[in-house]
């Protein structure tokens, strides 16, 4: 019997959503492989408060280490302690979020366990009773089917491909002293650039709409602000590589294989002609949406839905549609 520990994230002491899909993924794996579904959550005091919410989605138990150097992520601070849970734990498999916290960590707590990594994966299976993964490779081109023999097996799962499903278990929550060593570290976080305020963060998006150098001119970005509002909650505005290295759109919101790796449900490209390097961070998306006026632009060889025309006139409209369709209720 093996059991699973999930790595919980938290920013600013709220769960992410993030941490239930791991959580899920977790419980699904434990019970192919006939163990328990554990969960570590680290933090500043107080963030055990909001724990037992993962037993929810299968947690039967969660580990809460809480210390003030804590509360803001630290990779000198944090994977030393991760990596202590594991081996006491005896843990045969743990789970990371593939975040952008999560793409730092894992790594790093794999070097410090001596064991390999299978990063960004979009498919968990028990097959004799060990853990077989599937990842994308090529720049997503292909997919590779690992069989993970080390011991533990270290994953990292793409966002919103495992979605977070409701498997009540224990939740018992069960705080530890971490052991840090502030003197220690190599790296001190000096300032964070949040987003903005109600700013949502491509990576747990379930819809986007990005923009790309056919958008011309980085004050035409309100037109697809329109259709982001348009649509409601849950959507966040990306961007392609040629416009955030032009200084139009911030780096948070760069999708592509140097930006964000995203799954959302729906992802709309408009302007965007669909180099190799931004189909490799979308293309797992669930329907893709293009608008280029190039009807040759690699952009539709991935799409699902494909509107050949004058971004300028299609985007309008299908604001107008949206905003009409949802008025109908």
């Amino acid at each position: 019997m093996a059991n699973v520990l999930a790595f919980a994230e938290q920013r600013d002491g709220e769960i992410r959503g993030a941490a239930r899909e791991a959580t899920s993924a977790a419980f699904r794996v434990a019970s192919g492989l006939g163990g328990e579904a554990h969960a570590l959550l680290l933090g500043a005091p107080g963030i055990a408060a909001s724990a037992s919410e993962l037993g929810r989605f299968g947690a039967a138990v969660v580990a809460v280490g809480e210390h003030e150097a804590l509360g803001d992520y630290n990779p000198d601070a944090y994977a030393p302690v991760v990596a202590d849970r594991v081996r006491s734990g005896g843990y045969g498999v743990v789970i990371f979020p593939a975040t952008t916290l999560g793409k730092d960590l894992a790594p790093r707590v794999a070097a410090l366990l001596d064991v390999p990594l299978a990063s960004d994966v979009t498919g968990l299976e028990v097959e004799g009773g060990a853990l077989t993964v599937v990842r994308p490779i090529y720049a997503g081109k292909a997919f590779a089917h690992l069989a993970m023999n080390a011991t533990p097996a270290v994953v990292s799962i793409r966002p919103n491909v495992f979605q977070p499903v409701e498997n009540q278990a224990a939740g018992t929550v069960e705080g530890f002293a971490p052991t840090v060593d502030a003197g220690a570290w190599g790296v001190h976080v000096v300032e964070r650039k949040s987003a903005g305020e109600g700013a949502l963060d491509v990576a747990e998006a379930t819809v986007i709409v990005s923009g790309g150098r056919g958008m011309k001119d980085p004050s035409n970005w309100p037109l697809l602000e329109g259709l982001r509002d348009a649509i409601g909650e849950g959507v966040a505005l990306g961007a392609s590589r040629a416009v955030v290295d032009a200084g139009w759109r911030p780096h948070g919101e760069q999708v592509g294989q140097t930006g964000k790796t995203v799954s959302p449900k729906l992802y709309f490209a408009i302007g965007i002609s669909g180099a190799i390097q931004h189909l490799a961070g979308m293309r797992t998306s669930k329907t893709i949406v293009a608008v280029n006026k190039d009807p040759d632009a690699p952009i539709f060889n991935v799409a699902d839905y494909g509107i050949v025309g004058d971004l300028f006139d299609v985007v309008p409209r299908l604001t107008e549609e949206v905003k009409a369709l949802k008025a109908k209720g």
